[in-house]
This record gives structure tokens, C-alpha cells and sequence, in this order.
């Protein structure tokens, strides 16, 4: 994992080794500029002194988790990899929780109300705030990797281009669905879909076959519905044989099956509807942005026998992967989205009365609810040093957050490594 440094003037430069990174910083000559990512400011160097290197982002969007990599282009070196955690299914949840306390507050206090219906406009391109959100949490990374990296191109996993027709013009036919990237589109849909795993053994880590619920001698389709995943011996085994005939000492099975066959596909709904303007927001940054299917990226993985990651996914984004990608030493930041607090004073319960009153300071002791901070508890249950998130109370008493438990401290044992800003940081 390289560090990003900044010049004097706090332009980017290239990102450099954590070991030159130390040894900038015991001598004096760089200090630093932020935690998270972590970042080094030059004293005694300009761009114009050095030498700058071209980079390039890449991005593989997800509904839940988004990959993000920064890739040196000329030597495909990844020098620093993100994974942001989305929290668009907390924004649905809570907007449903304030629409019903809203409607049954509407419906005791102005119940004889003649109905409204049609008096809201949206803007174009509207798009539900659970959806939104994703979009703002990558935007603002790349925005954020920009100023502390020497960044010239972007990469984002988003359409599937003919590249086939573009290698070769007369392919047509059998010959033209058959090309390079055959299959890997479809298999990587049905791969998340049914738990990378067979669906008639549940059996891991081994090479997984498509298989016909209904088999094409029995009038089945080609048709994703119709489709699962299965090892080579539950394939031979199943042969044409009807489903229900298969599984029918397996009824429990049988109807996971017949159910997972209507899953509910709101993950890949939502990266279809946000992908769109997510390139046209990218666009918009002035930086060329290249994209890349699905099944391209699972191809570039494949054939330079990378393990499946975010990030990993991420850096295999588009035409542009280098034959040989540098992933010694990397490890990604994990980072989780957090959002920014609510304005809301008056705390209803949970059936939608006033039950509590949060103060309008948001400040105290110097400390905000969302700062990350360094805890040396000296004595006492807790004792030992942690890295956290707090959530503050108008007493001497916070909440540090932790990623397997939470307990409170006070704020003399407490110090600030980075201001809140609306996420959390793993490493």
C-alpha cells in the first residue's frame, strides 16, 4: 500500500513507499496531511521538481460495496485500493420509518383533509436518495483522490461493448455469440445470484458448470430463470431429469430452489439505474472516462489469476488493464459510510410522539459525534489502547464505536486523528 504525497503548494504527487514515507518524516522533510487516506505533505519540494507520473481510477460500482483502485499506468503498479460500504438501505429504512410516523400523525390531527395527490415536481434524472447516496459516496471519492493523486483517466465498469465486431467485422452467426468473452457475463450474474456454490450440493471452491432447471430436451430455455449453477456430478447426475423427480427426497431443497428462481434482483436494480448517471457525472469531471462490462473484468481476473475482491475487481475494470497488474503489499481501505448526523431536535418513540430533545450544539469538549480518534485507557474493564469512532454526550461520558463492541469512555483519554466527515475507516 503506497502513502500519497503532496508538494508544498499541496499539489499531488506520485503516491511512494510507506518505508520512504517513514523516512521522510523522521527527517523532517514531509508532515502529515491527513490519516485517512493517509497522505504526506512535501516542505521542500514542487511539482515542477519532480517528476509525475500519469494514474488512473478505476471503479467497479456495487449495489451494497464499491471497489475503487488507483492503477500507475505505466507500469500497472495498483498503488492504493479503497472498498466503500454503501448505506442506501439504512436511507430506505429510514424514510419509510418517517413517511408512516408522518401519515398516522396526518391522519389523527387532519383526518377530514381533502386529499392532495400530484403537487410535487421532481428534477430530471431524479433518482431515490437510497440511490443517490451511492452515487454522491463515489463521487466524492473520486473527487478526494484527485487532489492527493497525480490522476489522468478514469475506468468504470458499465456497458458491454461488441468488442468482438470491433477485432473482426465479418463475424456473424454462432460464431459472433461465441467469441472471446462467451458466457462470462451470464455466468458471473448466476454466480451472485446463487452464493458462488451448487445448488443441488451446496459444494465450494470447485468448478461450477451452468445448468438447465428445466433441460432443453424437455422444452426449457436459455432463459436466466431457467438457470442455475451445478457441479459436474449433480449436472451428469440431474441429466434431463425433471427437478421435482430429482429433489424429491429433498423437498426442502426442491423449493429453495423453485424460490431462489424469483429472487428478488434489487441489487442488480440498483446498479442499473444508478450507472447511467454515474457516467454522465464522471463525464463531467473533464477527465476521459473509460468503461468495461462485467464480463470483461471477470476475463481480465481470470486470465492474470487474481482472486475475486472489490478491488480486485476494480482494477481489472476495462481494455486499458495492463497485462500484468502490481498487487504485491496492497491492502485496501475499508471504508463505510456513515452520513452526516440528522438536523432533527425533537426525538419521537416509536409511536411517532415527542419523547426526547437533542441539544442544537453539536460540539463538546472539542469533540463532534463521527470523529475518529485514538483512545489510551490506563486502568479500569477497558484498559489498552483503541481506534475508533465516537459518538459524544454532553457529558463527560462518549461512546466509542468499535467494530466488535462499543463502551464508554471518558474524553481525557481521547485524541483526534481525523475530524468526522461522514465515514468510518477500517484497515
Amino acid at each position: 500500500m503506497r502513502v500519497f504525497v503532496l508538494d508544498k503548494n499541496l499539489n499531488p504527487l506520485d503516491p511512494c513507499h510507506s518505508a520512504r514515507a517513514r523516512e521522510l518524516l523522521q527527517k523532517g522533510r514531509a508532515k502529515v496531511f491527513k490519516r485517512y487516506p493517509f497522505t504526506i505533505v512535501m516542505q521542500d519540494r514542487t511539482v515542477e521538481e519532480s517528476t509525475v507520473h500519469p494514474h488512473r481510477i478505476k471503479i467497479d460500482p456495487g449495489s451494497q460495496t464499491t471497489g475503487i483502485a488507483v492503477v500507475q499506468e505505466e507500469n500497472g503498479r495498483v498503488t492504493n485500493a479503497l472498498e466503500i460500504s454503501h448505506r442506501g438501505q439504512q436511507i430506505k429504512d429510514s424514510l419509510e420509518s418517517r413517511s408512516s410516523l408522518r401519515r398516522g400523525r396526518r391522519n389523527r390531527k387532519t383526518r377530514y383533509r381533502k386529499p392532495r395527490f400530484l403537487n410535487r415536481s421532481r428534477k430530471a434524472e431524479w433518482l431515490p436518495p437510497s440511490l443517490e447516496s451511492r452515487i454522491a459516496n463515489i463521487e466524492t471519492w473520486v473527487r478526494r483522490i484527485r487532489k492527493i493523486c497525480p490522476v489522468t483517466a478514469i475506468s468504470q465498469e458499465l456497458v458491454r461493448f461488441d468488442l468482438q465486431q470491433l477485432q473482426n467485422p465479418e463475424i456473424n452467426g454462432v460464431e459472433y455469440q461465441r467469441g472471446e468473452l462467451f458466457g462470462f457475463d451470464v455466468k458471473e450474474y448466476l454466480l451472485a445470484k446463487w452464493g458462488r456454490k451448487c445448488a443441488y450440493c451446496s459444494a465450494e471452491n470447485l468448478p461450477l458448470e451452468i445448468e438447465h432447471i428445466v433441460a432443453k430436451s424437455k422444452g426449457g430455455s436459455n432463459r436466466v430463470t431457467n438457470l442455475t449453477l451445478a457441479c459436474r456430478k449433480c449436472n451428469e447426475t440431474k441429466g434431463n431429469l425433471p427437478v421435482e423427480q430429482f429433489l424429491k427426497k429433498k423437498p426442502d431443497l426442491l423449493g429453495k430452489i423453485l424460490r431462489q428462481t424469483k429472487a428478488s434482483l434489487k441489487d442488480a436494480t440498483a446498479v442499473n439505474a444508478t450507472r447511467g448517471k454515474l457516467y454522465r457525472r464522471l463525464q463531467s469531471t473533464g477527465l476521459p472516462v473509460e468503461v468495461g462490462t462485467g464480463g470483461r473484468t471477470k476475463f481480465n481476473r481470470k486470465t492474470r489469476g487474481i482472486e475475486k475482491h472489490h478491488w480486485t475487481d476494480a482494477a481489472c475494470v476495462g481494455a486499458s488493464t495492463p497485462e500484468k497488474l502490481l498487487l504485491q503489499g496492497v491492502k485496501p481501505l475499508k471504508i463505510v459510510a456513515k452520513g452526516h448526523g440528522t438536523r432533527q431536535r425533537c426525538r419521537p418513540d416509536k409511536y411517532g410522539f415527542p419523547a426526547r430533545h437533542a441539544p442544537k450544539a453539536k460540539f463538546f469538549m472539542g469533540f463532534v459525534t463521527g470523529d475518529m480518534v485514538k483512545a489510551d485507557i490506563l486502568s479500569g474493564k477497558y484498559a489498552g489502547k483503541y481506534t475508533g469512532r465516537i459518538a459524544i454526550r454532553f457529558r463527560p461520558n462518549f461512546m466509542l464505536l468499535l467494530r466488535e463492541q462499543r463502551f464508554d469512555v471518558h474524553p481525557k483519554y481521547l485524541r483526534t486523528i481525523q475530524r468526522a466527515d461522514g465515514y468510518e475507516y477500517r484497515i
